[in-house]
């Protein structure tokens, strides 16, 4: 099987643009993931990120995990489960209302560390979203426009550890799923493997590098793409030793008014059987509802039944409108 890819952004600006950009292009067409080096956040603020990271974890949240382990029985369990993911977690909200000042138990210098890390991230998150626009055809700030909605996106970070699992077979640290939004963006621990994205039927390995940022498309790129680039199923695999694995995914998603549809320019001229094998139109928020429900299932029956909703708001009150 052909190497994950392994992408240098700082080639965009000289001779092997034309060549990135391909590989930029491939890896959304085929893999659905890719890892950028090179991408312009400093090395010495992901250092301090995962340095206090690690730290808040074993100060705050390592005995906590535990303790609701052991309350659950899931630190003796002899069959697989599948509603439960070996995982600590805390979530940081920053756009359109950020609550990083409410968060509990986050030392002062460690808020103020994460807002920084937000702010390089969400600008590097806009950055990708117009090299995919210019890879796709479209217009420069597209799919930034889609995402806004009438206010802003929808962006927040998922701070996750994933300690040490006694039985990984029976309990992921993450079961199989896609992302429902956007794109995006995950600092990842550099030592500890665990990430893995399902292609051509087989499970591979996104391999740990240091300072990178690994990406990933969510279900609003397929939609809004028409298919063409596609959000993939992936999952974490735990660990039986070591310190545990730490994940840092930042999540720049549409605004919970943004309506999303196939980009026009993506559709072209078609019959009347084609347009109905489109992707279907809708308001990201419904789209969320439906999601937060069958998360760890199949996306197919999500799209299906955004269609059967699109289908009946038309027939009632007519079409969705763009803009």
């Amino acid at each position: 099987m052909e190497s994950f890819p392994i992408i240098s952004l700082e080639k965009l600006n000289g001779e092997e643009r034309g060549i990135t950009m391909e590989k930029i292009k491939d890896a959304c067409e085929n893999w659905g993931f890719f890892e950028c080096v090179n991408h312009g956040i400093p090395h010495e603020l992901l250092d301090r990120v995962e340095k206090m990271t690690k730290e808040h974890y074993k100060k705050c949240m390592e005995e906590r995990f535990k303790e609701s382990i052991k309350n659950r029985g899931l630190d003796s369990v002899h069959t697989e489960v599948n509603d439960v993911d070996w995982e600590s977690t805390f979530y940081l909200k920053h756009l359109p209302i950020s609550n990083i000042s409410d968060v509990p138990d986050l030392h002062d210098d460690y808020r103020t560390l994460m807002k920084e890390f937000a702010g390089k991230i969400e600008k590097l998150s806009e950055e990708l979203l117009d090299l995919l626009c210019e890879n796709l055809g479209l217009e420069k700030g597209y799919l930034k426009k889609v995402f806004y909605g009438s206010k802003s996106p929808t962006f927040g970070t998922k701070v996750s550890n994933y300690p040490p699992s006694p039985k990984p077979d029976l309990i992921k640290g993450l079961r199989a799923h896609t992302d429902a939004g956007g794109i995006i963006l995950l600092f990842q621990d550099d030592k500890v493997s665990g990430l893995q994205l399902l292609k051509d039927g087989e499970w591979v390995d996104v391999p740990p590098v240091k300072h990178s940022i690994v990406v990933n498309l969510g279900d609003q790129l397929e939609v809004i793409t028409n298919g063409k680039y596609k959000s993939v199923e992936h999952r974490v695999i735990s660990q039986t030793d070591g310190e545990g694995r730490m994940s840092i995914a930042s999540f720049y998603n549409p605004g919970s008014d943004s309506v999303i549809f196939p980009a026009p320019e993506l559709i072209g001229k078609e019959s009347e059987k084609e347009k109905k094998d489109n992707y279907p139109k809708f308001v990201f928020e419904d789209y969320m509802k439906l999601y937060s429900a069958v998360k760890f299932q199949a996306k197919e029956p999500r799209f299906e039944a955004m269609k059967a909703m699109e289908t009946t708001l038309a027939n009632n009150v007519g079409p969705l409108a763009t803009a």
